[in-house]
């Protein structure tokens, strides 16, 4: 078990468009272990690699009930995104509330207009291409972590800065 502290906003890495994974090497593959035990140790339903300060296309997503998400009913097993591509979106479009592990270790929320459901091409940890229909919570945690890949932060994506809740005030709010 490998855990790395989660880098916060303002830290070059999360800013800077991540490089594509050439080979899934033991490299690799040791940084899928991190964003992994890193993603279950803070709570948090994805990770990408400049969250660890590892600036390679990478991510990690699990859907599964955390202390900000306790009302998850529909739960999604660990998948390893290498190289991910979103080819598809919806043009319907829903909002919904997002927080951040390296935005104040989690600490804000704010509500994101993101596409209901995407497909997506990437590389898993065995080297194998794969396509992936998501929608729903899967769909927006996806476009999220491939922003981090991007450079590109939640709170960058929020239209209405009123809508910025705290924590405890979004786990009240959305029990």
């Amino acid at each position: 078990m490998s855990i790395r502290p989660t880098t916060q906003i303002g830290n070059k890495i999360i800013r800077t468009k991540s490089k594509r994974v050439t080979a899934v090497s033991a490299k690799v593959l040791h940084v899928v272990r991190d964003l992994t035990d890193s993603m279950r140790e803070v709570g948090l339903v994805g990770m990408a690699g400049p969250q660890i300060g590892v600036g390679l296309r990478i991510f990690v997503t699990e859907v599964r009930k955390t202390k900000a998400r306790k009302h998850i009913k529909k739960f999604d097993p660990l998948r390893i995104f290498i190289n991910p591509r979103i080819i598809k979106r919806s043009k319907k479009v829903i909002s919904g509330y997002e927080g951040c592990g390296s935005v104040a270790h989690g600490g804000l929320f704010g509500d994101v207009s993101r596409a209901e459901s995407i497909t997506v091409v990437a590389i898993n940890e065995n080297g194998k291409k794969f396509t992936l229909d998501a929608s729903g919570l899967l769909a927006r945690i996806i476009q999220h972590e491939i922003d981090h890949l991007d450079g590109v932060v939640f709170v960058d994506r929020v239209k209405n800065t009123k809508s910025f809740m705290g924590r405890d005030e979004y786990i009240k709010s959305h029990a």
